[in-house]
């Protein structure tokens, strides 16, 4: 079973590679089972209609699914190597292609964007945009520097990652030592009530002008699906009220898309087991997935 019912080879038309990395043991929750996300988005999208919203043929857009990365859960160095030695192969099998991962926690997303910056020749033109209800930037989390909680210090840890090209979007559950981190390092994040504030395109607006101010041409894309309001995805280990309604946060992609090079993309903390019987949260994040490749794709 594949995301859509993709093929499963790269060749030289591919331009989107899906794949899983089945690993939550970095969560601080021991009720989340994330890991299974990856196989139960490929499950739902069995049952989804094969064209997007702007009416794009699904199957026409070039994706293939090549399975998850093998994960040593419980050996944390030896599952960040595994998971940056599989984006090298698959860079190895063809050179420009968009990486689209689905964890897991969000500590997946750090050996992700560390794989996809080594790998650019251009560093300086670099830029990541987390979309998060948490900053996740505390320097230990029960002692541990790995945990899902530190995940954003750790990607500001890369040489090539700084205050000035790492945004964290739609942030409204920040703990105080983080805050006292963000504030000291000036880490910039924009609050989810400054989106009702000011509206979806003044939102979108300012994310595309820091980008543009620290000639970040190229954007790697990180979605904690906790940024979404829980009552339309209830199916996440922290339910926290306020977030982004399906259609801001659709609109906040179509918009960006079309302004700043998306290199690759991932949406993590998704936790089926915790989802409604009627697929609520899995259907709306394999929806966010093939409308932002689709975005992509046209621009």
């Amino acid at each position: 079973m594949t995301f859509f019912d993709f093929g499963e080879t790269i060749d030289i038309n591919t331009k989107f590679v899906f794949f899983g990395i089945p690993w939550d043991h970095l969560s601080s929750l021991k009720t989340v089972n994330s890991s299974m996300a990856p196989q139960k988005i490929r499950e739902v999208s069995e049952n989804l209609a094969l064209t997007t919203e702007m009416g794009i043929e699904i199957p026409k857009l070039d994706v293939v699914d090549v399975g998850n990365v093998s994960i040593e859960p419980a050996n944390t160095e030896s599952s960040i190597k595994e998971i940056i030695n599989f984006i090298n192969f698959i860079y190895g099998q063809k050179e420009v292609v968009i990486p689209v991962m689905v964890g897991g926690d969000h500590f997946c997303t750090y050996p992700v964007i560390r794989a996809v910056g080594d790998s650019l020749s251009n560093k300086n033109e670099f830029g990541v945009l987390i979309f998060d209800a948490h900053l996740d930037l505390y320097e230990k989390y029960s002692k541990r520097i790995y945990s899902h909680a530190t995940v954003s210090h750790r990607i500001l840890d890369l040489d090539y990652i700084s205050k000035n090209n790492i945004l964290i979007v739609g942030t409204r559950d920040i703990d105080v030592p983080e805050l006292e981190i963000a504030n000291n390092e000036e880490i910039t994040r924009l609050n989810a009530y400054e989106l009702h504030d000011i509206g979806v395109d003044l939102y979108v607006d300012k994310i595309i002008n820091f980008f543009e101010k620290s000639s970040s041409k190229n954007l790697y894309i990180s979605i904690d699906i906790d940024v979404l309001d829980p009552s339309i995805a209830p199916g996440t280990g922290y339910a926290i009220p306020g977030g982004f309604s399906y259609r801001e946060l659709w609109k906040i992609f179509r918009k960006l898309t079309k302004n700043i090079n998306i290199i690759g993309f991932d949406l993590v903390e998704m936790s089926p087991n915790l989802d409604l019987p009627n697929n609520m949260t899995s259907n709306l994040a394999a929806k966010l997935i093939i409308e932002l490749i689709s975005f992509i794709y046209n621009n």
